[in-house]
């Protein structure tokens, strides 16, 4: 049987001073040079190449296993008033994730600073972020969306714009992301990723092929108006949903 073909990112609105794109997850943001390992498609360089406008820029990115919705900036003039919504905190981001354990709670605000965890014998990943009394402040809001069989679909939004900062806060309250190789149950998946890949033997264990966390609304103002895009869960996070129901 012929595999299907990979999901390539697709235009959710066009407006003469940006694109609103959904990003597949396990797509990059924007290119990095890896060397040696296998390359990585970007969102960025997909877009330049199908539009032709070698302008298109990013304001704000994606981990690379994150899917959803991604701006592009046409020209510099939109880049520097992305900027300026971005830094003033007026791009509003719903999140949804689905995570292992089901809380007791409805809604919950969690505002706990972040910072580098540090590297030592309980961390051998560089880049894994934890609440630490000396870490930038960080404010995410949740709410319980449903509960089935030990799991939980939960929409975040972050009001503030810290490294992992969805990942690293559901850690903290216990309630891991399914798939999530860094912020997840068994804390050196990560090093045996880069090491193996993505075997079906890490998959099967870690719930999903990537981290279960999809970016699923975008508003900001611009022009005088408000612009408003929503994705849909994507079909990999949809089925371990419903899966969950049986």
């Amino acid at each position: 049987m012929t595999a299907p073909a990979p999901e390539k990112p697709r235009v959710v609105t066009e407006h003469p001073d940006f694109y609103i794109v959904h990003k597949p997850a396990l797509w990059l943001t924007h290119r990095v040079h890896r060397g040696g390992r296998a390359e990585v498609p970007d969102v960025v360089g997909w877009m330049q190449r199908e539009t032709g406008e070698l302008d298109l820029s990013p304001p704000h990115r994606l981990d690379r296993e994150t899917s959803g919705l991604l701006v592009l900036s046409r020209d510099t003039e939109a880049a520097r008033r992305f900027f300026t919504l971005f830094k003033t905190h007026l791009v509003g981001k719903l999140y949804r994730a689905v995570v292992r354990g089901t809380p007791d709670w409805e809604r919950r605000t969690v505002d706990a600073p972040l910072g580098d965890l540090g590297l030592g014998a309980a961390n051998r990943v560089l880049m894994r972020q934890a609440v630490v009394p000396d870490g930038r402040p960080a404010v995410t809001d949740f709410r319980v969306l449903g509960r089935r069989a030990g799991h939980a679909l939960i929409e975040a939004h972050p009001r503030s714009g810290r490294l992992h900062q969805i990942r690293a806060h559901l850690f903290h309250l216990g309630l891991p992301l399914v798939g999530d190789k860094i912020y997840g149950l068994e804390r050196d998946a990560f090093l045996e990723f880069i090491a193996t890949g993505q075997t079906p033997e890490l998959t099967a264990r870690l719930g999903l092929e990537r981290q279960a966390l999809h970016a699923a609304r975008l508003a900001f103002p611009w022009a005088g108006a408000q612009v408003v895009a929503e994705a849909a869960l994507p079909g990999d996070m949809q089925r371990l949903w419903d899966r969950l129901e049986h």
